[in-house]
């Protein structure tokens, strides 16, 4: 373990959120408050996030805004975008500010912020001015993280709250407006959405069955999804079910906006795909005749979905590399993974993913005992390869024409964390290398 995971076990967290708080004052000071110069629209949830502010990026440049973006993926200003490779979604030390800055700075008229619980809990999120703050969904996840679901749900309330009491701006997107309201976007599906809907915002707006902009006549085929609002219509170019929602929140977003409706649905209709999300690697199907998907799913709910896309795609066989992660995340997600994955796949490939300061060999071995118990023989139909490389290697040797490899828990993200340091890697790219 690096001195500075030593110093994360020794001082107090209370005392380590401190310091973020300092240094999210300190950089807004430093930046002259630029939140209060920029429409700002926040993105929690469970899941889904980066994946809405990256297609509400898509949509808002295309009605013709300037538009800065900070994400998972990617950060984004006025156009120039680069992939996040700093294995953090909400950055600390000023970052933040730094960015909105540079938005503000390069005319960007709205910014989009992923905003997470641990950023919560962090004060990551403090001395940022928001406008609208939506909710993807909520389900638990990040348990160990926050000790318990309830705390994980009043960690997403707070960000809520804090929203509500932002102070509004004395600017506006839209002409003979003189203020921003404060707006909520909201899953209607959730269970506790009633609790969500309690604080105070100008305009409360819901999605989702049993909110104002419901999502029907759904269809999920191989060349995309359609599915109508109302009586408009989309199509998008994006696989999974779950992308519904992910545009269905866009499109609420929008239309708070006040965008026209023709406008969004041309928006959808010219979505690009998301890096590392369901991303086929074309060279695969185009050379070897067999198809290759990286996504980002690395916990149940989402891999579960992921298993749905595969359904539909109908491949001969299923080679899947997968891990899980270390550094205190979610243990318990490591037998779920390999129980599920070892009765869906044909071929388990279990490999290191982002071990942290632990032993990436004991969790390997904790997930293919999992996978081992679906049946799964070691050597024949399941693989334990500590070296990611490798281990994607195995999978596209493996490979037959009609099949498909599915590399999971990473995306497009852009290094493993091991014992502290963030090592290059990219998982599309070591595809590409072996293809």
């Amino acid at each position: 373990m690096n001195i500075k995971g030593k110093a994360k076990k020794i001082i107090p967290k209370s005392l380590l959120n401190l310091r973020h708080l300092f240094y999210a004052w300190l950089g807004s000071v430093i930046y002259r408050w630029p939140s209060n110069k920029i429409y700002v629209i926040g993105v929690t949830g469970t899941s889904g996030k980066s994946t809405t502010v990256y297609l509400l990026r898509q949509l808002l440049e295309s009605v013709g805004y300037k538009v800065g973006a900070l994400s998972t993926i990617e950060f984004c200003v006025a156009g120039k975008c680069k992939l996040n490779d700093k294995k953090m979604t909400m950055l600390g030390k000023m970052a933040i500010q730094k960015y909105l800055r540079k938005m503000v700075d390069n005319d960007c008229k709205i910014a989009i912020i992923e905003t997470t619980s641990e950023g919560r809990i962090q004060h990551r999120h403090r001395f940022i001015n928001y406008d609208t703050i939506a909710l993807t969904n909520l389900y638990p996840e990040h348990i160990e993280s926050h000790g318990s679901f309830d705390n994980y749900k009043k960690a997403k309330l707070d960000i809520f709250e804090y929203v509500s009491k932002c102070k509004k701006k004395n600017i506006s997107l839209v002409e003979n407006d003189n203020k921003f309201e404060k707006i909520s976007i909201l899953n209607a599906e959730i269970e506790h959405k009633k609790e969500f809907l309690k604080f105070d915002f100008d305009k409360k707006m819901t999605f989702g069955h049993g909110g104002e902009f419901v999502p029907v006549n759904i269809n999920i085929g191989k060349d995309g999804l359609s599915f109508a609002i109302g009586e408009h219509k989309f199509k998008a170019p994006l696989f999974g079910e779950y992308n519904v929602m992910n545009i269905s929140a866009v499109v609420t977003i929008a239309r708070s906006l006040g965008i026209d409706w023709n406008i969004i649905t041309k928006a959808v209709s010219n979505f690009r795909g998301v890096p590392g999300r369901i991303e086929f690697i074309s060279e695969a199907e185009k050379e070897h005749n067999f198809q290759v998907i990286v996504d980002y799913a690395f916990e149940p709910v989402a891999m579960a979905e992921l298993y749905k896309v595969v359904k539909i795609l109908q491949p001969k066989r299923i080679i899947h590399v997968f891990g899980s992660t270390g550094g205190g995340r979610d243990t318990d997600r490591r037998e779920k993974l390999g129980d599920f994955i070892g009765k869906n796949a044909d071929i388990c490939i279990v490999t290191d993913e982002d071990p942290y300061d632990d032993n990436p060999q004991d969790i390997i071995n904790e997930v293919a005992e999992a996978v081992e118990k679906t049946g799964k023989k070691e050597n024949e139909t399941y693989f334990k390869i500590i070296d990611r490389g490798e281990a994607i290697d195995k999978a596209i040797k493996l490979a037959q024409a009609g099949d498909l490899v599915l590399v999971t828990g990473k995306g497009s993200e852009q290094a493993m964390v091991v014992k502290g340091k963030l090592v290059p890697w990219d998982d599309r790219e070591a595809v590409r290398n072996v293809l």
